[in-house]
């Protein structure tokens, strides 16, 4: 409903052959990703993030985003530009944005790799793309296809939620989802 939270995780991958920064998030409750191509992981492409969750949530109270310590994920600039949407959040009708960073060394709960994992799995290893170009149509398709599967299926994230993943994506500190192999 209109009240509940949204809760994206963050991320992003390198895909080594032609590379090519993707910038996601994956929402909890019903396994929906967002994404889009970035030239490079810094603040800005984390802004930008939050500018679409907060458009894409805009019907919610309140959205959690979380994602790893990396600097560009914490950094200043990106907690006084959600301090300026938080200030603008009444007149707006817009959701309030919470942050709310995984500790360092804490993979675990970064559940968004395994979903990027699975992804570069099924579509970048042992592939022969031409271009990028080739590879993001490639994994436009495939985010597509999954986003779709859990809209048919709706399913929180918590299990192993696509097929491809390494792990279950669980909070568990034993857990992680990272597949060292798919970077």
């Amino acid at each position: 409903g209109p009240g509940r939270a949204a809760s994206p995780i963050c991320s992003d991958l390198i895909c080594d052959r032609h590379t090519i920064i993707i910038t996601g998030a994956l929402e909890l409750r019903t396994n929906q990703i967002t994404h889009f191509y970035s030239e490079r992981k810094n603040t800005d492409e984390m802004i930008k993030m939050v500018n679409i969750l907060r458009r894409q949530y805009g019907s919610k109270k309140k959205i959690y985003i979380s994602w790893d310590a990396a600097g560009w994920h914490i950094s200043k600039a990106l907690g006084k530009h959600v301090e300026f949407l938080n200030g603008w959040a009444e007149h707006e009708r817009a959701p309030i944005i919470e942050l709310a960073p995984l500790p360092s060394r804490a993979q675990f709960l970064n559940v968004i790799d395994s979903v990027f994992s699975g992804m570069s799995r099924a579509i970048i290893h042992n592939s022969n793309f031409e271009n990028s170009s080739e590879a993001s149509d490639s994994i436009d398709r495939y985010f597509l296809n999954r986003n779709e599967f859990y809209k048919i299926h709706p399913k929180r994230a918590g299990r192993k939620i696509w097929q491809h993943e390494t792990c279950e994506a669980v909070f568990q500190e034993e857990n992680n989802c990272k597949d060292p192999r798919y970077r």
